[in-house]
């Protein structure tokens, strides 16, 4: 999508809300980062958040009726943006819960400085670092994709499986980067692969020759790239290609924008492929969410992370009411037991379902259309990462790992 179109539809979305704020809307942040690397991926994700806002007001609102409201605010995928704007989300807005931030940087940093420290829920649908792991952080900060711990893993085995035995990494030197390379090399290495080099850069050279050069002598099979394609990971494709430093790339989900096809073309994709957090395989609940996502925005539903981010905002909501009331700390301590089995399965689009059943004072257990979402101890979940290839001029999904 071009800039300019990109950045109008983004506009559209934030300009639309279901209805004028009052004073006792239940409000909830919406930790996006508008611009920046990640710019490309907003417009699915926010629809995705605002389907499942719409979904909670068409089920007869929250909290005995109130207006759920998603105040949305823009990071720009960064550690001090995504501060000021959390800070403004829970000290100006005064919402219950951030839904986001998007990066792990972005996230780390608004939970380190905001959410922690003033007792906010914070739920991330696209973190995935190691670090998120290990914060201190009072239970306060969750995520729905499983972390990179994983992913890199998997897509060890994937590389190996396709018969590639020597791969250069190129990663990019943020929390996001550095934690899945450091998981892949190892995995790769313990499998019987060679990495013949491994690079770190930044993210918002112009030129990347150099950094490429090295990578290219080393003698490896293809390039793995670690990056978003919005900040440095379409221009060290391109650049890889219009010099013939390689022309087989491996990437993980933050390269699995279609910006990278738009850039490249997808003839100079047809061997690469990539992995990305993704939904249970053969899954009615996604299938019924993606067809009315489609009807209602016209197309995006097999974009990355529009699952998670219904799912995250849903889960905001259903602690809340959970909870009884905006309360922070309440909040918190809801999220758990709507998230985590026992209870009756309530899945996407039964908000009136599941307000019934809190109402009765029965256990609920929100059964997502990325899956099972069962929490543990560090608010971490198991989740599933898939194989996407190039289809045309999108991505089409070929395998999924448990």
């Amino acid at each position: 999508m071009k800039k300019s179109v990109l950045a109008a539809a983004i506009a559209a979305l934030i300009a639309a809300p279901t209805g004028a704020a009052l004073a006792d809307d239940v409000k909830v942040g919406a930790l996006m980062g508008i611009t920046g690397p990640l710019a490309n991926f907003i417009p699915p994700i926010l629809n995705a958040a605002k389907l499942a806002e719409a979904d909670v007001n068409a089920g007869g609102g929250i909290l005995g009726g109130q207006n759920f409201v998603l105040v949305v605010a823009d990071g720009q995928a960064a550690a001090q943006p995504s501060v000021d704007a959390a800070s403004k989300l829970v000290n100006l807005e005064n919402v219950a819960a951030i839904m986001g931030a998007l990066s792990s940087g972005a996230t780390i940093a608004s939970a380190n400085a905001v959410s922690i420290p003033n007792n906010v829920l914070q739920v991330s649908p696209t973190a995935t670092s190691p670090a998120v792991t290990d914060i201190e952080d009072n239970d306060y900060l969750y995520r729905i994709v499983p972390s990179d711990n994983y992913q890199g893993q998997v897509l060890a085995n994937i590389v190996l499986d396709e018969g590639i035995n020597k791969v250069a990494v190129a990663y990019v030197n943020n929390d996001y980067g550095v934690g899945i390379a450091n998981t892949f090399k190892k995995a790769f290495e313990d499998k019987g692969g060679t990495v013949t080099a491994f690079e770190k850069h930044e993210d918002k050279k112009n030129s990347y020759r150099g950094e490429l050069a090295t990578l290219a002598s080393s003698g490896a099979d293809a390039l793995v790239v670690i990056a978003y394609a919005g900040g440095s990971g379409a221009k060290i494709v391109k650049q890889s290609l219009e010099n013939g430093f390689f022309d087989r790339f491996i990437g993980t989900d933050g390269l699995r924008d279609d910006l990278l096809i738009e850039q490249v073309g997808p003839e100079a994709l047809s061997t690469s492929f990539f992995s990305s957090p993704t939904s249970p395989a053969e899954n009615a609940v996604a299938d019924a969410l993606h067809k009315r996502f489609d009807e209602t925005y016209g197309e995006g539903s097999d974009k990355p992370f529009v699952d998670q981010t219904y799912d995250a905002t849903m889960l905001i909501a259903l602690a809340i009411e959970k909870a009884g009331s905006t309360d922070r700390e309440a909040v918190k301590a809801a999220l758990r037991e709507v998230a985590n089995a026992p209870g009756e399965v309530v899945g996407p689009g039964e908000w009136a379902k599941a307000v019934k059943l809190i109402g009765e004072g029965k256990d609920i257990n929100y059964e997502g259309a990325a899956g099972s979402h069962e929490f543990d101890g560090n608010g971490d979940v198991a989740g599933f990462i898939g194989k996407f290839v190039v289809d045309g001029d999108s991505y089409k999904q070929i395998a999924v790992f448990e």
